[in-house]
């Protein structure tokens, strides 16, 4: 009887790096680009009592054989409330043949890695070349990983992190300098976070803009990668609206996206955005198209990435003998 692996978190994390994450989930927008997969978008549950959710996120990667599903919490109030992440996963490989499942992992590290290599993989497509000045603002996991990735695409010289918190936002510039080796200050305010910078991140779960369009530079590509719900929004509408923006999924974007905010109020129009990222990696439409242009993107996250990054994970543990087989069936 076939059996299935179970992979723990530390499983995970001893099988995953970020430069396989990057291929990973570049790989992934081009197969969505091309039209090679089948991806529902995101199904919510709401705990509004709770101030959280429950996001489902299946996927079908048609031309490498992957299939599986995603289940993820965002609960802003966990870390203070109940010491627990923010963000929490399981994801459930499917074999496309049968439909066994053939592995079940945690998915909260995953998550947080393929979230910043997708902001990595933006800032390689639609940033400008010498890019060199990374603002970030928030400071938790996902604020890491977003520095990880961007750190493997661009040469950056200059890193500015801002957060509510200033033990938080210092300890982050603290491990980050020394990490990294790269001056990363702890900004005292979001705008000088900002300001000058050639790359901003903004990883919040702010439900009003946290930067302001007089703060970004000409050229800046942003990483809008925070508002991932109804009702979020970190970018003040006037940076989209003068910005060539780019998403992941449209259909989620305008749903939970950064846009959908702007949009709902008719600030915005589907008609002002440029397309999709994969679209710009696959050549069907442009990205930059000046020194000056601002850039955004905004990533929803996408089921696709998970699954592909799960993948090689699963195949790895396969090889290595990692993981714990079980019975479901028995």
């Amino acid at each position: 009887m076939e059996k299935t692996v179970v992979l723990t978190r530390s499983d995970v994390e001893g099988l995953l790096n970020m430069d396989d994450c990057l291929k990973a989930v570049e790989g992934a927008f081009v197969q969505e680009a091309l039209g090679r997969v089948q991806m529902p978008p995101k199904m919510y549950l709401f705990f509004r009592r709770y101030n959280g959710d429950l996001r489902v996120m299946p996927s079908y990667l048609e031309e490498l054989e992957m299939a599986g599903v995603k289940c993820v919490n965002v609960h802003p109030s966990n870390p203070d409330r109940h010491s627990l992440p923010t963000v929490m996963a399981v994801i459930e490989l499917v074999d496309p043949e049968t439909g066994f499942p053939i592995a079940l992992m945690d998915g909260t590290h995953i998550t947080d890695m393929r979230t910043g290599a997708a902001g990595g993989v933006s800032v390689k497509y639609l940033a400008s070349r010498d890019a060199s000045r990374l603002g970030i603002i928030g400071a938790g996991r996902q604020a890491w990983t977003q520095l990880m990735a961007i750190s493997r695409v661009a040469d950056l010289e200059e890193v500015s992190v801002y957060c509510r918190t200033p033990s938080t936002r210092e300890k982050f510039a603290l491990r980050a300098s020394k990490e990294y080796e790269v001056p990363v200050r702890a900004a005292t305010d979001p705008r000088e976070a900002v300001e000058g910078m050639d790359i901003v991140v903004t990883v919040t779960p702010s439900r009003s803009p946290v930067v302001m369009a007089d703060w970004v530079s000409p050229g800046t590509h942003i990483c809008a990668m925070g508002a991932d719900a109804p009702g979020k929004q970190e970018l003040d509408p006037l940076i989209l609206k003068n910005a060539r923006v780019f998403y992941d999924s449209l259909e989620q974007a305008t749903h939970s996206g950064e846009i959908n905010v702007p949009i709902t109020e008719g600030i915005l129009r589907v008609d002002d955005l440029q397309g999709s990222l994969g679209d710009v990696m696959t050549g069907k439409i442009e990205g930059r198209t000046s020194p000056a242009d601002v850039t955004v993107f905004d990533s929803t996250g996408l089921s696709i990435q998970d699954i592909t990054t799960a993948w090689m994970i699963y195949e790895r543990a396969v090889a290595g003998e990692v993981g714990l087989e079980v019975d479901l069936q028995g």
